[in-house]
Parts: C-alpha cells; sequence; structure tokens
C-alpha cells in the first residue's frame, strides 16, 4: 500500500476520533443559549486552559509560524513574545468583566458595551468588527488543514477537498455540542500538538543538521541575515524594528479582547480558575517555540519551497519517516487548525445572533430559537470562510496580521468602559468606527505606510484621539450605572 493512503487513513482515523469527543462531551450542560455558549459557567482550571491555549496554537501556528522562520528567520519570534503577554491584561479585568457576566447573564463581549452605555448600536457594530476579524482568521485556519492534506497526498486531494473533510468535521460537533464540545476536543488536540511539537522540533534539527545549535551556527554562517534580529520582511529584505516592535504591539492589544477569548471569561467556575488559567497560560508559548525551529530547520535542507507555510508538512514527508508517524504529524497539524477554528466559528455565530440579529431584528427570541439559529449560522460563516479559503492566495501570517489590526480596536473601548467614568456612547462608536475604518484603509493602501509600521497602530492612535475628544465633548452618563462597571465589587462572591 502507498504510504500517502496509510497517512491518509491516519489522518482520517484522528478526524474520527475528534469528532467522538466531540460528540460525546456536553451532554448534561443546558440546552439554551447559557449552556451552548458559555458552558453553564462551569469550566474548570484544565478545560478553560486548553479551549483557550489551544485556540491559539493554531493553524497559524503549526504552520505560518515554521513558515514564517523558513521566509524570515528571527521575525518568527514576535510569535513567542505576543503569546506569552498576550494575555497578562486578562488578569486585571478578566475578574470584573466574569463578575458583571454572571450578575448579568452575559454571553458575548457586546454584552458587556451594549449595556455600560445603553446603546444597541455600539453592540452591532462590534459585531460586524468582531466578524470582519474572524472571518480571515477562519479563513486561515482552512487553508492551513487545506496544505495539509495537499501536501501528504501528493497532490492527489486538492486544497479545497482537505479543508472541506476537516471542517466538515469541525462545523458537526460544534452544532451538536458548542462550547463544551469545543473545550473536550481542545483538550485532546492540545496534548496532541504539544507531543507532536517537541517531537518535531528535536528530532528534525538533529536529522538536517547534527542538533539544534549545529543547526544556527550553518545558518549563521551562510544566511546571517536569518538569525540576526529582527529578522526578515515579505520581501526577504531586512525588516525594519518600527514594523517589528509594532506588529508585536498590535497582537498583544488585540489578544485579550479577541471575542472568543473574552467570552470564556464567562465560562470559568470561579475567579480563581480565571487567574490561574492566565498566569498558567504562558507555557503555551514554551510550547511554540520548537515550531519555529523545524522552519529554522529547512532553510538550508529544502530551499525554495513555495507556499513557505507549507514546509513542515513538506520536511515531514520527504524524510523517508514510517507512514504511521508522518501521519500523526500531520494530524497534529490538523488539530491546530481544528483547535482554533471551532472556537472562531462558534464565537462568531453567537455573537451575530445575540449582537446583531437580536438587537436590531428581533429582541424577543425565544431561548431555544436563539440556540437553533446560532447552530444556522456556524454553517453558513463556516461555508463562507471556506469559499475565501479555497480562493485565496494570501500568507497566513498577513492573515493573522490583518485579523489583529482589526481586532485590537476593540482595546480602547474595553480600557473606557472599565476605568473610565467619563466615556460616552457617542465617543465609544465613534472610535470603534474611525478606528476600525482606518486599519482597513491602511491595508488597502500601502503607500500610507510609515516605517513599517503596522496599519492597526494607526488605528488605535486615531481610535484613542476620538474616544477622548468626542467623550469629552457629549453628555456624561448618569453616576449611579456607570458605578455599576466602574466601582470595585468583591469578585470572591463568584
Amino acid at each position: 500500500m502507498p504510504s500517502w493512503i496509510t497517512v491518509f487513513i491516519i489522518i482520517l482515523l484522528y478526524l474520527g476520533l475528534s469528532l467522538t469527543v466531540g460528540l460525546c462531551s456536553g451532554r448534561s450542560t443546558s440546552r439554551g443559549t447559557e449552556g451552548y455558549v458559555a458552558g453553564d459557567r462551569q469550566l474548570g482550571f484544565v478545560s478553560l486552559y486548553f479551549i483557550m491555549g489551544a485556540s491559539i496554537f493554531s493553524a497559524f501556528a503549526f504552520l505560518g509560524g515554521p513558515g514564517w522562520a523558513y521566509s524570515r528567520g528571527a521575525a518568527s519570534f514576535y510569535i513567542i513574545g505576543y503569546t506569552s503577554l498576550g494575555l497578562v491584561p486578562l488578569y486585571f479585568f478578566g475578574p470584573k468583566v466574569a463578575e458583571l457576566g454572571r450578575q448579568f447573564k452575559y454571553v458575548t463581549q457586546a454584552q458587556l458595551f451594549a449595556h455600560r452605555y445603553k446603546n444597541p448600536y455600539i453592540s452591532v457594530t462590534l459585531a460586524i468588527i468582531s466578524l470582519i476579524a474572524f472571518l480571515p482568521y477562519l479563513t486561515l485556519q482552512m487553508q492551513g488543514a487545506g496544505y495539509v492534506f495537499s501536501v501528504v497526498t501528493e497532490g492527489r486531494l486538492p486544497q479545497w477537498a482537505g479543508a472541506a473533510i476537516t471542517y466538515g468535521v469541525v462545523l458537526f460537533y460544534v452544532c451538536r455540542r458548542g462550547v463544551m464540545g469545543i473545550a473536550w476536543t481542545n483538550m485532546f488536540q492540545g496534548i496532541l500538538m504539544m507531543a507532536l511539537a517537541w517531537g518535531l522540533g528535536l528530532y528534525l534539527p538533529y536529522v538536517l543538521h547534527g542538533g539544534i545549535e549545529a543547526m544556527f551556527k550553518e545558518l549563521a554562517a551562510v544566511s546571517p541575515a536569518m538569525v540576526q534580529a529582527p529578522g526578515l520582511d515579505a520581501t526577504g529584505a531586512r525588516w525594519s524594528w518600527g514594523g517589528y516592535s509594532s506588529a508585536l504591539a498590535i497582537s498583544m492589544f488585540g489578544f485579550s479582547v479577541w471575542p472568543h477569548y473574552f467570552m470564556k471569561i464567562y465560562t470559568a467556575e470561579n475567579i480563581g480558575t480565571l487567574r490561574k488559567t492566565v498566569i498558567f497560560y504562558p507555557t503555551f508559548a514554551f510550547f511554540l517555540l520548537p515550531i519555529l525551529i523545524i522552519g529554522f530547520s529547512g532553510v538550508l535542507a529544502f530551499p525554495d519551497v513555495v507556499p513557505a507555510d507549507t514546509i513542515l508538512p513538506t520536511i515531514v514527508t520527504s524524510l523517508g519517516l514510517p507512514a504511521v508517524v508522518v501521519g500523526l504529524f500531520c494530524a497534529g497539524a490538523l488539530a491546530a487548525s481544528m483547535s482554533s477554528g471551532d472556537a472562531i466559528v462558534h464565537a462568531a455565530a453567537s455573537i451575530l445572533v445575540k449582537d446583531f440579529y437580536r438587537v436590531l431584528f428581533r429582541p424577543a427570541i425565544s431561548d431555544r430559537q436563539e440556540t437553533t439559529l446560532i447552530k444556522y449560522l456556524v454553517v453558513a460563516i463556516g461555508a463562507v470562510a471556506y469559499y475565501f479559503a479555497i480562493n485565496s492566495e494570501i500568507s497566513l501570517v498577513y492573515l493573522l496580521l490583518l485579523s489583529y489590526g482589526v481586532i485590537a480596536q476593540i482595546a480602547p473601548a474595553l480600557l473606557a468602559t472599565l476605568y473610565w467614568r467619563r466615556s460616552t456612547p457617542t465617543a465609544v462608536l465613534a472610535g470603534l468606527i474611525v478606528g476600525s475604518c482606518v486599519t482597513l484603509l491602511w491595508n488597502l493602501l500601502p503607500s500610507l505606510q510609515w516605517q513599517d509600521i503596522h496599519p492597526g497602530i494607526w488605528g488605535l492612535l486615531a481610535n484613542g484621539l476620538v474616544l477622548l475628544v468626542v467623550s469629552l465633548n457629549t453628555t456624561a452618563m448618569e453616576k449611579n450605572h456607570i458605578d455599576i462597571f466602574i466601582t470595585p465589587n468583591k469578585a470572591e462572591a463568584l
């Protein structure tokens, strides 16, 4: 039997196991939106750690990370930086948000903002911004899954088919079990990814170069620009420190306000669990390190691999490894894609129903109808992202940074919501719109770039300025209402 068939069978077995885990979980949760979206607010430390950690260990990490190390060298270490620090803010604002969520039954991010500012249009705007950010991020995950299938079957199974098979499984267990299905599959997928990442990260440099130290010495001698900070840009020229630092900054700003991360605050069983998860979360950055080492190992051994995002499966399938081993490694890459994609599509559908459809069209929709509609939208959003995945040739890294630039625009609104009494609904709404538009405009018009500064930074500056000026020139909200959100409460009551 050809080796690619064996690999393909192992991948199918992995997908079947993921589906089984997803369908067997969450049977005891309630059937309404609080159960489907927030897991009845009963997730413990282990579940919360893996559902949040595996969400960042995405197709970008498993495929785009090695691809960036392979093509841009030291620039790839920005991934370690923002992953380690991105959730630090959540340690401080997370308990307050969780407390408010329990008190007022929030299950989405926008419900907090809409309640604070008594403005439904903020909810609608946040839903639109979230969807704009989610679609390229979900597209990224599907592209990654398609790459894996295409490479391991030596092109016999096209990228579009691989993405369809993988996300057919994802959409099925997300529709059936909601956030609990995501939690348990992410735990399974996270453990698999950790084991495979370190296995590959230690083995490949040894086989190709005689070890990690020897690999970097060889790179320094042959291609020194690859190992010198801050690395290379997309053209192969030396990346500016402005570009590097702004990409790191925008990713850190955006990290803790991603709606699918933010919504997991509401699922924690108590404040202690939430804080413990945030403290241990940087350990996932530790598991990303060998992923980058894999990319470095291929620079000299496998030149001219195109696209760069396929370097990991290219190396694995070129070394003559047993088909079973190759299949397991490819399953790990699919696990990376699925563990982020499931959380994204679930959050996107929940947000569109709770923060857009319900607010604008059917405020009186029943809980059961709401849950059913979310499930329909899981499929619809998945279909839209799939269309872009099979018709786009944009790199995984570019898609990631575009998503972060847009979603980071929520950060000023969050800070104002929880820490600034003088902020007003008009100001928050204006800041969100202006910041998002500036970010998208700077992405569309490269001529506006200066010193390679990430477009999202310009968006944040415009966002914050508008928020400040408009707040000071519009009527302040009543003190009693603001006290609910600003005045510290006893988080231990949770």
